[in-house]
């Protein structure tokens, strides 16, 4: 088997890369708080087909992520332990580790961040440190098709 090297694409000549990342960004999310019941946090992902939460404090500052992976701890601590893992909330298992971007980064350099990075989804904060919405590698792939089509119509 042979191993590529990921080389960094040309810049596209036409502009659409420079597309900042809310124009394609989920801005309309589903948040929890530390204290949630990790139960119905396991239900709502699953309920929404959605992966993936910010978790935000009292003052609406994000302070983790939970998400499908973080959530498999469940498993894993109720064995360990022998216990119903129903009284739990989201501080005892969520993810402080995640990455934050500003709202004007272009759909270019989200891509790329993906592709150095292990993360799947990047929390997007206004200039104040706010929680302004969330980009995934699904909506980089939705920004693909979208410049691509724009591409093939000139």
């Amino acid at each position: 088997m042979k191993n590529f090297k990921q080389n960094p694409s040309p810049p596209d000549r036409t502009g659409e890369e420079k597309d900042p990342i809310s124009k394609y960004m989920a801005t309309n999310l589903i948040t929890f708080a530390p204290d949630s019941n990790i139960m119905e946090v396991v239900n709502i992902l699953l309920e929404k087909r959605i992966t993936g939460a910010p978790v935000l404090n009292a003052h609406r500052e994000v302070v983790g992520i939970i998400d499908d992976k973080t959530c498999l701890k469940l498993l894993v601590a109720s064995e360990y332990y022998n216990s119903p893992v129903s009284q739990q909330t989201v501080s005892q298992f969520m993810d402080d580790v995640m990455m934050t971007v500003q709202e004007d980064i272009s759909i270019g350099e989200a891509a790329n961040i993906f592709l150095e990075t292990k993360y799947k989804r990047l929390i997007v904060l206004d200039r104040k440190g706010k929680l302004v919405g969330q980009i995934s590698r699904r909506d980089i792939l939705r920004a693909i098709r979208d410049i691509n089509s724009i591409q093939w119509k000139r």
